[in-house]
């Protein structure tokens, strides 16, 4: 897919790595750059002699690692070297920043025309939002995802992870590989920008374009779904929750037949989808009582049995072990490079012919050496002649050798 392609990934964090690792599993190869105290990721706990970061391993596999530090001038002049050489840049900085470090579109196009500079930001890039903070929680407060998760008439809540930092790197992933393509059929870069307010604005889809449409503002519906009925979670006889989401009149009968009641398909106040919302309330309490009588799995399997769509909600754990995950491998073995251990890592989403398994995320500045000669060009001599002078790092034992 991405074969052939070399991506300078100088995000740290969340979102602009995850940016990396999608490219990573594209087939790219993409070098991790990172300032001369590590990734912050690196150090988010739970952190031990034995223990890398969860936080930090969920979002760098496939990478290489080198460590620079772009504020001198041997570090600049490498990271410039480096591009000379590469496809794409991507980064996280605050607006103001890039073209301080000498990182902006223009110096790098200037180094390489064909670069492609991809740019991760907050907010904005200019007035007032330009160098605010933008954390996920603040995101998904300011764009009003908040104020549509959780419970009816509850305290606002997050969506259960990260998804303002994510779907910015889903986008920031998107727009680099779109950039590629132009660079490829032009022979001249792109600078594209992704702001992370921006695409959580763009994820409301329906339920923006209902209000600008001059439907009623959006709310907290908990598991329902605003305009569809029955689409809930309902607490089956063994105390686990059943998700049932049959829409469409086909499937709200074949449901109402597998629940023992087929008329209630029939019933004046949910015999189609205007009435069905209409009466919400009562089909809530209808369908409850009913799954109420049966313990989750005897229901799960006359759900399937007759195609009705349904799940139970699993839990983190339940999902990671849930046999359509292992069928897609989804959770793959990585042997770490250290020691040999088998650690346990999310697999590739993207499923096409040879498709590569990611090894395990670098140490710091793993690569440092390897990359500025392979890429670079540099002589062993000025490699150790930048580290002596504190521009780059270079993995413990290298740098004592």
């Amino acid at each position: 897919m991405l074969s052939g392609k070399r991506i300078l990934d100088l995000s740290w964090v969340l979102g602009g790595p995850f940016a990396g690792q999608l490219l990573a599993q594209l087939g790219a190869e993409v070098i991790k750059v990172e300032a001369l105290d590590g990734d912050y990721a690196r150090r988010v706990p739970p952190v031990s002699s034995t223990q890398d970061s969860p936080f930090f391993l969920s979002v760098n596999r496939g990478k290489r690692s080198i460590a620079l530090d772009l504020k001198s001038p041997g570090g600049q002049q490498a990271l410039h070297d480096l591009v000379r050489e590469a496809d794409a840049v991507i980064y996280g900085f605050a607006p103001s920043v890039p073209k301080r470090l000498g990182l902006d579109f223009e110096t790098l196009s200037a180094v390489n025309p064909r670069i492609v500079v991809a740019q991760i930001i907050g907010l904005h890039d200019e007035g007032e939002w330009a160098d605010a903070p933008a954390f996920d929680l603040m995101l998904q407060a300011l764009s009003g995802v908040m104020s549509i998760t959780g419970e009816e008439g509850g305290k606002p809540v997050r969506v259960g992870y990260q998804v303002a930092d994510l779907a910015g790197g889903l986008y920031l992933a998107l727009a680099t590989v779109a950039a590629l393509v132009k660079a490829l059929t032009t022979g001249r870069g792109e600078h594209v920008q992704i702001s992370l307010y921006d695409a959580q604005i763009a994820m409301l889809t329906w339920q923006a374009q209902g209000r600008l449409c001059g439907g009623p503002v959006p709310r907290a519906t908990g598991a329902r779904h605003a305009m569809i009925a029955p689409s809930d979670t309902y607490l089956a006889a063994d105390g686990k929750w059943i998700a049932l989401a049959p829409t469409g009149e086909a499937f709200w009968r074949k449901l109402c037949e597998t629940l023992g009641r087929p008329a209630l398909a029939d019933d004046a106040r949910f015999r189609d989808g205007a009435a069905r919302i209409a009466h919400i309330d009562e089909l809530t309490a209808e369908l409850g009582a009913l799954v109420a009588t049966r313990p989750s799995a005897e229901w799960l399997a006359l759900f399937a049995a007759a195609r009705v769509p349904a799940s139970l909600v699993n839990n983190v754990d339940e999902a990671l072990r849930h046999p359509l995950t292992q069928a897609r491998r989804m959770v793959e073995p990585v042997p770490r490079p250290d020691t040999g251990e088998t650690v346990e890592m999310l697999g590739n989403p993207f499923k096409y012919g040879g498709t590569p398994v990611l090894h395990y995320p670098p140490a710091f500045a793993a690569d440092t050496a390897d990359v500025l000669q392979r890429v670079a060009g540099y002589s062993p001599e000025r490699i150790a002649a930048l580290a002596g002078q504190g521009a780059i790092a270079l993995p413990a034992q290298e740098a004592t050798a």
